[in-house]
């Protein structure tokens, strides 16, 4: 079951930084990468996607459960805006998604009788290939 979850704007922070790497003067002019910040507990997200969300194993949501996203691949402040609201909108369609249950299953008699037919087959094909004994 997949729910389409829509986030509240208010409940996103957006903070424009400086990029690392290259980019020559203008790196260290302008201020075009996004830090996202998302508490993930004081949203208005249903319980369970919270809880789900809280133990994925993702070096992005610290340890007090706030998701911190840092977007820098555009020179465009709009466009690492836009990529960081995608990647966070990701992370809780993903948490979202509820997974099947799984019910252990026992093999069929037929499958187990497959199964050491196979066995049998492959031991002769085995011991065929064994030196005759010198009698």
């Amino acid at each position: 079951m997949l729910r389409r979850l829509q986030l509240d704007p208010a409940e996103i922070e957006f903070t424009a930084i400086r990029a690392q790497g290259a980019g020559g003067q203008n790196v260290n002019k302008v201020s075009n990468a996004i830090h996202l910040r998302f508490d993930v507990r004081a949203s208005s997200l249903p319980d369970d996607v919270k809880e789900r969300l809280l133990r994925q194993a993702d070096q992005r949501i610290s340890s007090d459960g706030v998701i911190v996203i840092k977007a820098q691949q555009h020179r465009s402040l709009e466009m690492n805006r836009a990529d960081a609201l995608q990647r966070l909108t990701q992370m809780v369609q993903h948490a979202a998604h509820v997974p099947r249950v799984r019910r252990a299953t026992k093999p069929t008699h037929a499958s187990k009788l497959r199964r050491l037919q196979g066995k049998t087959q492959r031991g002769a094909i085995k011991a065929g290939r064994a030196k005759p004994s010198g009698e």
